[in-house]
Parts: C-alpha cells; structure tokens; sequence
C-alpha cells in the first residue's frame, strides 16, 4: 500500500518517482488533445498559429506545471506522449513522422529542453535572487554525495542552457534528410 500526499497540485508518492503525479497529468493531457482535434477538424480546421497557441495554453501548461519538481523522473514519457500528440496535431502531420521533425514543424521546443529551461531558471533565481532558506554562497558549498545512483540530483546539471542553441545543435546532430528546414525557431 503506497501513500502519496499531494502538495501544491504535486501528487509525492514515498519513492518520490511521481509516477501517480505524472499518470494523472497524462490523463488530463489526453482529454486537452481532444479539445485540440476539435480546433484542427477537417470542416473548419483553425491555422497553425492558432493551434499552436491553444496547445501551449492548454496542454504545455499542465505538462509543465511544476516541472522542476519531477523532471528527472523515469515517468516523464507519460508526458512527453501526450505533448508529440499536440505537435501532430499542430503541425498536421501522421503518426509515424520522425519525433526529430515533431517539434520543428510544429515551432515548439522539444519537451525535455523546456523542462531544462524551466529548471534552469527557478535554480538561477533562487541563486540571485536569494531565498530566505538559500545559502548565501550556494556554489561554495560541497553537495552531498547520491544515496541512490539511480537518482540525478538537480545540482548535477547545473549549467545553463540557451534553448533555442541547443535545440539548432540537437538538430543538427539528428539523423534526418533536410536540415534546412529550420529558419525561425520560437520557444
């Protein structure tokens, strides 16, 4: 029997892997996709700009809510499904198109580098901003070892990244036919 508590809109299950959490989330994405096939049905279809902008109000705003809590959770496929179901959508593209393509056609960052982005700026403001519970110097001071190897401490990654340069070098890196297709990319 495993108890979870939910905190702030996080459901903490005792292992802290917010599987619950994240399956509950998914579930809520998958009802927000459908509203998001509506919009691009086929008798009046809305235009890609549109799409684009109901998806991340509707969908990304779930997916991200909270992400720098459980984003190094094993669970975070359950989301990352959900959100190349909206960029289909978006884009009008099949099923079996390249998850490479997804988010350039689309013209939204992959998940995982948004949730990167996300991270990033909630350590950097509590680093510069200064939180009552912070350390002053939080760089000076030796971070405790892992207790779980199978675990990634968010001080582990802690440099930050431009998501719109990585995102061009991850593409680039890919596998895929033609990379000119990439003239603009937005966040």
């Amino acid at each position: 029997m495993t108890r979870t508590q939910c905190i702030l809109g996080v459901t903490l299950d005792q292992t802290l892997s917010y599987r619950e959490h994240l399956s509950g989330s998914a579930a809520k994405l998958k009802s927000r996709n459908n509203l998001i096939a509506k919009l691009a049905g086929i008798s009046w279809g809305a235009s890609a700009s549109t799409l684009c902008t109901s998806a991340l109000a509707l969908c990304y705003s779930v997916a991200e809510y909270c992400c720098p809590v459980w984003a190094r959770s094993s669970y975070t496929n359950l989301i990352d499904t959900k959100l190349h179901s909206a960029m289909h959508l978006i884009s009008g593209c099949l099923q079996p198109t390249q998850l490479s393509w997804l988010p350039v056609l689309s013209n939204v960052a992959p998940p995982s580098l948004r949730r990167k982005a996300a991270t990033d700026n909630t350590c950097m403001l509590q680093i510069t901003e200064g939180h009552p519970n912070w350390p002053e110097y939080a760089d000076v001071f030796e971070h405790p070892p892992p207790r779980l190897l199978s675990r990634c401490q968010i001080w582990s990654d802690m440099k930050s990244v431009d998501t719109i340069t990585q995102w061009r070098e991850d593409w680039s890196l890919a596998s895929v036919v033609n990379h000119t297709t990439v003239t603009n990319p937005t966040i």
